[in-house]
This record gives C-alpha cells, sequence and structure tokens, in this order.
C-alpha cells in the first residue's frame, strides 16, 4: 500500500479512536454505578478500539488482590468465553506486577515472560494498563491476543487514554457512593438512636406492660422485620412459658399461650434459656440442632430464627425472638445486637412493673396475714355499691365485721410472736369458709371484716356465720399453745346505690361493739337502736368543738384527802358539759367519742388551760389547794408537743412548781413507754406529777409497773366496793408493791365509813370518794379549801 494511503488510513483510525474517546468521556458523565462503568468500557470503548480479548480487574487493598469486574473476547466454537483466574494477587503475574508497580506493561512475546500465568487460551502477545488516580491503584485493563507483537505504542497511548478517563470516574463514582453510605448510615445511626430513646422512655413510662410491648413492637418494626415476634415469660417455680406478646404474619394474637412442662422443654426457646445465650439460626442451622437433639420442631421452620434471652429476677426470665419465613430475608449479628438491648429493656420494664404490682399490693394488703386492708376494703365496697345501681332489685350487699375475742390477753402472756401465729391460722380457716367473690381484708389490730356481694338470701349470711363458728370450734395448737379462737361478730347491709361504704363499716362495727357487749362468739345485726346510738355519737362529734369554742366545758372539782385525819391535799378536776339544747351531757357519753374522733386533744388542752385558770387564781387568792390532778389522753404521750404545751402554761398562767398532776390509764403509758418516760422528764423541772388511774384493771401492770415513770398510783374503785367486810388482799398487795417503789396511794371511790375504816388500817395515805364528797364547782371548792371537809 501506497504511504499516502497509510498515512490517510492511520489518520482515519485515529479519528475513529479519538470519536470514541470523545463520545465515552460525555456518556461516562451519565454512568452512577460501577458495574454500570466498566460494562460500558468493555462492550462499548475498548471493543471498538480493536481489543478483542479484554479484561477489567479492580484492586482489593486490603487482601492485595485483583479482582475480575468485565471482560470481552472471542468465544470458541464449542465454548462461551470466560476468564479462568478470577483473582489474581499483586505479587502474580503480569498483571499483578502492573498492579504492585503502578506502570504499563506491553510485551509482544509472552511465552518469553516467566511472569506470564496461561489462560485456558494462551496468549502471545500482552498489554496491560494501570487504573490510577492520584498515585492510588485502582484497578488494571489487562488486553491480550494470540499474534506476537500485535500491540504498539498507539496501543498503549489509547488505552491508557481510556484507563486516565475510567480511573477518574471510578474514583468519582466511589466518592457519591461512600459519600451515599456515609449519609445513609448517619440516617440509619440517627433512626436507631431516635429508637433506642423511644424504647428508653417507653421503658419508663409505660404503665401497663401489654401497651409497653405493643408499643415496643411497633419500634422494632422500624428497625428489622418482625412480623413474627413473641415475647415469652418463663417461670422457674411453675416451670411454664407465658407467651405474652405474639405477632403472626403481622397479625396481633389477643389470647396468652401457656406452654405445659411437657411441651416446654421440646423448644428452642427452652433451649435458649437453659444455656442462656442468644442464638442466630439460619433454616439450615436449626435444623443441626434439631438433629443434634437440643429440641424439636414446634411449628413450621423458619428461614431465619432469632433469639435473645433476658433475666427479671430469680424467678422470672424470659426470651424474645423474631422468627422469618421469607428466603429472601434472614437476621444478622446487627439484629442481635439490637434485639440483645430491647431484652434488657423488657427486662427493666417488667422488673418494674412487678416491683410497682409489688408496692401496690403492699399498699392495699395486711402484711402479716396477706389480706386486703381498709384501703383496698373500701375501694371495693365503693365499686360494688356503685353496681347496686344496675342490679337486680334482690340483690344486696352484707359486711361482716369481726373481732376476735382475747387477742390482747393472748398478745399480753404468751407475746406478740405467738399473737400473729394466732391469727394468721385464724384468718387462714376463716379464709377457707368464704366465697371466691367475698372480700375477707383486715382492718387492724384484731379486727377484721368479710364483704360479701350479691347477696339474694339473708340465709346466705346465715350459712357463712355457721361456716366461721364450725372451723373456730375446736382449740388450735399454736406455738405449742393450746388456743380456743372465737369471734365477735356485727353484720350491716347495703341494697342501695345511694348507700356509702363508711355508712356501712361504721354500721358493722356498731353491729360488733353490740355483740362485744353480749359476751363472747356472739352476732348481732345492725338495726335501729344501733342507728339512734351512731346518731347521738355523730351529734356528739358535731357539738364537741362547738362546746369547747363557746365555752360549754366546766370543771368540777373532788377533793383528794388523807385517810387517817381527812385533810384537804388536793382537787382531781372533773369535765362536765352543759350542752345548750341537751343540757347535761355525761363524760361517759362524750369522752369515748373525743377519743374515736381524736377531738380528745383539744378537748384536753381546753381543760388544762381551765385548771390553769383556776390554779392562778387560787394563787393569786392565797388559797392552799394542794396540787390540781387532770385527766389527759393517752394520745398526748405520742409527742414531744406535749412537753412544750404544759410548759406554756405554766410560763402563761405563773403557776406554782408541782401545783398541776396529770392523770393517765396504764394502757396509754405502756403503749407509749419510752416516749413518755421522755415526757416525764422534760416535765420535771416544773415538779408536774404523773398520776396513774385504774390500776390493775387492764395490762398486767404489776409486770409494767417498775418500768412507768410514774409518781402516784390510784387503786380503782372495783377493789374499793370489795372492803366492806375485810380486807382485800390484792389491795394489800398493791399498797406494798408502792411502797417497795416509793410511790404514793391514792384509794378512789371510798362510799362508806367501812371502806374508810378499813383503809385507815393500812399503808394508803389517800383517798377520794363520795363518802367525803362529790365533785363539786369552783365555788364549792373553795368553801372545803377555806373550812375543809
Amino acid at each position: 500500500m501506497p504511504k499516502s494511503l497509510d498515512a490517510a488510513f492511520a489518520l482515519e483510525v485515529k479519528t475513529d479512536q479519538l470519536h470514541i474517546i470523545n463520545q465515552f468521556s460525555s456518556s461516562v458523565m451519565q454512568l452512577d454505578t460501577v458495574e454500570e462503568l466498566l460494562e460500558y468500557v468493555t462492550s462499548e470503548v475498548v471493543s471498538r478500539l480493536g481489543f478483542i480479548e479484554c479484561v477489567i480487574y479492580l484492586a482489593d487493598d486490603k487482601t492485595r488482590t485483583l479482582k475480575e469486574m468485565a471482560s470481552i473476547g472471542t468465544a470458541s466454537s464449542h465454548d462461551t468465553y470466560h476468564i479462568d483466574r478470577t483473582e489474581i494477587s499483586f505479587d502474580q503475574g503480569i498483571t499483578g506486577y502492573v498492579a504492585s508497580t503502578g506502570k504499563p506493561l506491553m510485551i509482544g512475546d509472552v511465552s518469553q515472560d516467566p511472569r506470564y500465568i496461561a489462560d485456558s487460551r494462551p496468549a502471545l502477545s500482552e498489554l496491560c494498563v494501570p487504573l490510577v488516580y492520584k498515585e492510588k491503584v485502582l484497578g488494571v485493563i489487562d488486553c491480550e491476543h494470540p499474534q506476537k507483537h500485535y500491540y504498539n505504542d498507539a496501543h498503549l497511548e489509547i488505552l491508557s487514554t481510556v484507563a486516565h478517563l475510567l480511573s477518574a470516574k471510578i474514583n468519582q463514582v466511589r466518592t457519591v457512593e461512600d459519600l451515599q453510605q456515609t449519609v445513609m448510615q448517619l440516617n440509619d445511626a440517627q433512626k436507631l438512636e431516635r429508637c433506642m430513646l423511644q424504647i428508653a422512655n417507653l421503658t419508663y413510662q409505660s404503665s401497663e406492660l401489654d401497651s409497653f410491648f405493643e408499643s415496643l413492637h411497633g419500634i422494632i418494626t422500624s428497625l428489622l422485620r418482625a412480623d413474627n415476634f413473641f415475647i415469652g415469660l418463663y417461670d422457674k417455680q411453675l416451670d411454664v412459658l407465658d407467651l405474652v406478646y405474639i405477632i403472626e404474619e403481622g397479625v396481633r394474637s389477643n389470647a396468652h399461650k401457656k406452654i405445659s412442662k411437657e411441651q416446654l422443654k421440646d423448644t428452642a426457646s427452652y433451649y435458649l434459656l437453659n444455656i442462656d445465650q442468644s442464638l442466630l439460626f439460619t433454616k439450615e442451622e436449626f435444623q443441626q440442632h434439631i438433629d443434634a437433639g437440643h429440641f424439636k420442631m414446634v411449628g413450621r421452620q423458619a428461614e431465619s430464627w432469632l433469639g435473645v434471652p433476658f433475666k427479671v429476677n430469680e424467678r422470672i426470665s424470659g426470651v424474645i425472638a423474631v422468627q422469618s419465613y421469607s428466603k429472601s430475608y434472614h437476621y444478622d449479628e446487627h439484629d442481635r445486637a439490637l434485639l440483645t438491648y430491647v431484652s434488657r429493656q423488657i427486662s427493666m420494664a417488667i422488673d418494674r412493673q412487678l416491683s410497682r404490682q409489688e408496692l401496690e399490693h403492699r399498699a392495699l394488703h395486711d402484711e402479716l396475714t396477706g389480706l386486703a386492708n381498709r384501703s383496698l376494703l373500701i375501694e371495693r365496697i365503693k365499686h360494688a355499691i356503685l353496681r347496686l345501681a344496675r342490679a337486680d332489685k334482690r340483690h344486696q350487699h352484707a359486711l361482716l365485721y369481726l373481732d376476735f375475742d382475747r387477742f390482747k390477753s393472748i398478745n399480753d402472756s404468751l407475746g406478740h410472736e405467738v399473737g400473729d401465729h394466732f391469727l394468721v391460722k385464724i384468718c387462714e380457716l376463716i379464709l377457707g369458709t368464704i366465697r371466691n367473690t367475698d372480700t375477707f381484708a383486715r382492718l387492724g389490730g384484731d379486727e377484721f371484716a368479710i364483704f360479701m356481694e350479691n347477696i339474694t338470701d339473708k340465709q346466705q349470711i346465715n350459712d357463712a356465720l355457721e361456716r366461721i363458728q364450725q372451723v373456730l370450734a375446736e382449740p388450735l395448737d399454736i406455738d405449742g399453745h393450746l388456743l380456743q379462737a372465737s369471734t365477735s361478730i356485727g353484720v350491716a347491709f347495703c341494697e342501695s346505690s345511694r348507700d356509702q361504704a363508711y355508712k356501712l363499716l361504721q354500721h358493722a362495727d356498731a353491729a360488733m361493739y353490740e355483740a362485744k357487749s353480749s359476751g363472747r362468739g356472739k352476732v348481732k345485726f345492725f338495726n335501729n337502736t344501733m342507728r339512734k346510738k351512731l346518731k347521738n355519737h355523730a351529734d356528739i362529734e358535731n357539738d364537741l368543738q362547738h362546746g369547747i369554742e363557746h365555752n360549754d366545758f366546766e370543771l368540777y372539782y373532788q377533793p383528794i384527802f388523807t385517810i387517817q385525819d381527812a385533810q384537804v391535799v388536793g382537787f382531781e378536776a372533773l369535765v362536765r358539759w352543759h350542752h345548750p339544747s341537751k343540757g347535761f351531757v355525761s363524760p361517759n357519753d362524750f369522752i369515748p367519742v373525743a377519743e374515736d374522733t381524736g377531738q380528745i386533744i383539744n378537748l384536753d388542752l381546753h381543760l388544762l388551760e381551765l385548771a390553769a385558770k383556776q390554779i392562778e387564781k387560787w394563787t393569786s387568792e392565797g388559797k392552799a389547794f394542794g396540787r390540781i390532778t387532770v385527766n389527759v389522753s393517752s394520745r398526748h404521750f405520742a409527742s414531744l408537743d406535749f412537753v412544750a404545751q404544759i410548759h406554756a402554761l405554766y410560763s402563761k398562767y405563773k403557776l406554782p412548781l408541782g401545783s398541776l398532776c396529770l392523770e393517765i390509764t396504764e394502757s396509754g403509758l405502756i403503749g407509749n413507754l419510752e416516749l413518755a418516760t421522755k415526757i416525764i422528764k422534760g416535765l420535771e423541772p416544773l415538779e408536774v406529777k404523773l398520776c396513774l388511774d385504774d390500776f390493775g384493771t387492764g395490762y398486767s401492770a404489776l409486770g409494767y409497773l417498775h418500768q412507768l415513770p410514774i409518781h402516784i398510783l390510784k387503786i380503782d374503785k372495783s377493789f374499793i366496793d370489795h372492803l366492806n367486810k375485810a380486807h382485800n388482799p390484792l389491795v394489800d398487795a398493791i399498797l406494798s408493791l408502792a411502797q417497795s417503789l416509793n410511790l404514793d396511794v391514792v384509794a378512789e371511790g371510798i362510799e362508806t365509813e367501812k371502806q374508810l375504816a378499813i383503809l385507815k388500817q393500812t399503808q394508803c395515805k389517800f383517798g377520794q370518794g363520795f363518802l367525803k364528797a362529790k365533785p363539786m364547782p369552783a365555788s364549792e371548792a373553795e368553801k372545803v379549801i377555806n373550812h375543809g371537809l
């Protein structure tokens, strides 16, 4: 061919090549992925440039290998074109050499090059160009030809140009992909963080486990596939797995599924709980465990199964699991980590719920017996009363108010531990006699109640009472003591939705007191007579404060005198109530009411003020009245405030030291012995004396007497009544004991000369009673002070 034609042909080829390169430069902007890019380069660029067999490898820096990503070639008649070596190390072959050096290599006869690695169809010449961007090798374009010395500098130049453009585009695509991946990871991380925060907040905000599980599943679903999902709680004591929350094919199953002991041991969940490890299975791995006998197939087999255990406390543990039945979706380690975090939140939520339930149970139940307490009883009564509005008119409710007889004496004589065991045993027996719908409650101490709903026949009450009496008929062996239980019972009914819970309790209580006053083991039903008493009680309660504010109370004074010569040494101040409409109201009628309602505190302080005013008056008049004794409630001995109140009286009215004496019953002191001692010591600077009233009638006081911070003993009138014919050994014993403890003694209730004569023969120094003087107004008391008895 003439040289002019060769030059023209070369120019034409060069022009075509430049056209292909220019087209590649513009087209490459439209390609978004490396795969698309490499496929385009091999099929639309390299092949059109005359390279008949070509492979593009991309470098893996971590493993320092080249991996085949795209190729073109001429297939033989009996085979399709393929590359035998799809992965080449940097230290192998011509291709590896180019990758490791970053320099292109053109070899005319590869048979003479020891680096050449023959393919299934060995070549004779090879042109290998690196893909380099900013001195970083991204890969290699490797071209081979079956003819020797096929490639020339023009081939090297054009292929290098392609490699340069391709390297720049690969870097751009990877940069965009990395950026997209970073953005995606950031979004995923933010989403995960939001979800974790939602779960954490949910853990501490949810009050109900069911709603917690439902909300939790909604959050989990946004992070992984959970259309087959369950949460199970395992009770070690019962050996039962309770599936408390179940999602099957995206649908909530509302029924709890309890897996029995027999079924439980065959499940993957039980295996997971036993080994206490999370498990992530493919279908094949799941089958391997079945074949190994770790568990059996229960239900249909999942393509992927993930379960995580959690522990709530020593008794309760659990499992959370997800299952995929799709071959295209499998759980991974990320999902395992996520579910592990979720399991901890579930554990905390359940623990909080159980703790809350325990606190609620403690708040509404008696600690000793486990029975409902007063609050829970009243709440149930209220709800039951409301239901009467919708109930048949024949329906009514009943409340049985129980007081166990002689319980205090058992406590005092045998100790509180025996008393507690006695109570618990009685409650167990009674609990076995009542219906499942009845509420058995402890109201406090030895007082209990049984609330019976929806009574249609009063015979049901009689039957219940009979069952209680029968079960308590036989003596009980309590810690080696044979004790006989019995109970006084009051019964009241409510029939209308307008009734009130506290009224029902009040009526049953009143009936119980009537029963108790009738003797042991009696039953009384609330009636109109009791209703009138309650009305009177309520009226007194309402009028007491009015009486204090309007000065309706007056102190009467009964002289305390020496037994031998009837010299007045002081007075006991006794309250009288001149009611504006009822006239004189006996202390026996209003003092118990004041004690029950707590109004006794204000009443006592008012009476102490009246006594202080009288002491101030008599002192200013120079009258020798001795000492004034005022009865006070034991409630004052529950607070050190009482010390400050007495000091304030002494200061306000400038009372002489020792002019005031406080009288209290022995039960009040024993109930607050330690505090009472502190109170008396706080009153010592004022020389206030403490007088023990009704000695010997309540507690086993002889055993406590040496501990009581008292100065004076009063022998109760019931002992003095028996002095009409002869000495009373009990009186002699009390006097002897008082002498040994250096206590003064006052005999109260002296009404006959015979009683006084007998007392004169004893060591008793002081007395009081109707024989010498009844309680009298202050004006009459002044005459006694002036002229004696």
